[in-house]
């Protein structure tokens, strides 16, 4: 008895409808994207091809930084593209445990603000992008310790 040979068929969707690996960014590296910072190459290689997720509290954080950046004498129209290009951004935002937020705080001596970037990046077990020295000091130890 011979087989037949059968035909299989892969059908794809495209690149952009594929899962993404989720990263939590903070501010800091938005801000340095949507603002053409010095970093903001970096921010860019660090951001490309991942699903951005961030605690709730971060679209305050990038309006006062919108803020700082008018009151410095930005220009306001270049503040104004910033704020529209973070508000068109695919960012799904978290809103973490209170308490988590406040033992993390303690923990690593963070401000709460911090701790919730580090529990989002934790309850995603995700890698969390940051320029603040003292976020990632953190971020490294705590991350780095979950199994």
């Amino acid at each position: 008895m011979t087989l037949a040979r059968r035909t299989l068929y892969i059908a794809e969707p495209r690149p952009r409808f594929l899962a993404r690996p989720p990263l939590v960014a903070d501010c800091s590296v938005l801000a340095a994207l949507l603002f053409a910072e010095p970093a903001r190459e970096q921010a860019f290689e660090l951001l490309a091809g991942h699903m951005l997720h961030a605690p709730f509290l971060i679209d305050c954080e990038f309006a006062s930084i919108a803020l700082k950046k008018r009151a410095a004498g930005w220009p306001s129209d270049v503040v104004d593209a910033a704020l529209e290009d973070y508000a068109a951004q695919q960012l799904e935002l978290h809103r973490p445990e209170l308490r988590r937020l406040y033992e993390l705080a303690v923990k690593y001596h963070i401000t709460a603000y911090d701790a919730a970037y580090l529990s989002v990046a934790a309850d995603l077990r995700a890698p969390l992008a940051t320029f603040d020295r003292q976020l990632g000091d953190a971020a490294r130890q705590h991350l780095g310790a979950i199994e």
